[in-house]
């Protein structure tokens, strides 16, 4: 049954990525807009986000934000079939704009490691390509359920030349080890981690576990942070490549210092583009201690 699973959905890709596009847009809103419109689970948990998030939004302002939010997530899906089974310059193609390229290559000429700090914002599949043809990264990921779909991930991130790194122990070693030596890796840094490997930081209005991975490489300036999100085009063209230097306070030896500056960044750029962050992942499941949970 798995593997009929998997078979299935990775034809679907195949079929999403066949599309112009426009299409690919198109049918990514169109996806959205169900979402938004047809009771599901999705709705549901970017519902709930949102409204911890963003406390200040009257009804109907939240609704218009939800309807938003979906059918970026829906477009996020489609564009990322695409990713997945495009050759990897294709996906270069759409980057059209970039930010703060001399912030990444001064970081790359440093001599010390680097960690570049993605979020699920925008879409990072298109990111992965694009910053992978800049330098030879480990891209640190959590692999989805299905075989067929983490084989089929595992192949094509790998285009330029770079490699992968499960979430696993032996995945985060590799990680580490390449920092040590003045690799470069990337790292998403929003997934929530287990309550030992995270502290409780400020996001958007509330408190959210976070993860003290990327603050222990960088602490006492062992290696350089720089951000980096690819932010969807209002037009619909593409995407615009930004590049941020880590602030100050990341470098801290202080867990919960470096976690809340990194929380704060990430912030940052959810608030300048809120419909894109992906609202429909359990991101607040675990809670500080005394509080009901949200899902």
């Amino acid at each position: 049954m798995e593997k009929f699973k998997g078979a299935l959905v990775v034809g679907f890709l195949r079929l999403f990525a066949l599309l112009p596009w426009r299409a690919v847009q198109a049918v990514g809103a169109a996806i959205g807009w169900l979402m938004w419109k047809l009771p599901n689970g999705s709705r549901r948990i970017a519902s709930i986000n949102l409204s911890k998030c963003f406390p200040e939004l009257d009804g109907a302002a939240h609704d218009r934000l939800l309807r938003r939010t979906l059918m970026d997530t829906g477009r996020t899906i489609t564009e990322s079939a695409c990713a997945w089974i495009w050759p990897a310059h294709k996906s270069i193609g759409l980057i059209r704009q970039v930010e703060g390229l001399e912030i990444l290559q001064a970081a790359l000429a440093s001599g010390k490691g680097v960690v570049v700090v993605a979020t699920h914002l925008g879409n990072w599949e298109i990111l992965n390509h694009y910053f992978c043809s800049l330098c030879k990264p480990v891209i640190f990921y959590r692999p989805p359920k299905l075989k067929a779909v983490d084989e089929l991930l595992q192949k094509q991130r790998v285009q330029m030349g770079n490699r992968v790194a499960a979430s696993t122990k032996e995945g985060i070693l590799s990680v580490i080890k390449e920092v040590r030596k003045g690799g470069v890796v990337g790292i998403p840094a929003d997934p929530e981690p287990s309550r030992s490997s995270g502290v409780f930081v400020p996001f958007c209005a509330t408190q959210a576990l976070t993860s003290k991975f990327v603050p222990g490489m960088l602490a006492g300036g062992k290696a350089v942070g720089v951000f980096a999100n690819a932010i969807r085009l209002e037009d619909g063209s593409g995407f615009k490549a930004i590049f941020e230097a880590a602030p100050e306070a990341m470098y801290s030896s202080e867990a919960e210092t470096s976690a809340a500056a990194m929380s704060q960044v990430v912030e940052k750029y959810v608030r300048a583009y809120p419909s894109q962050y992906m609202w429909t992942m359990k991101r607040f499941k675990k809670r500080p201690e005394g509080e009901s949970r949200w899902y």
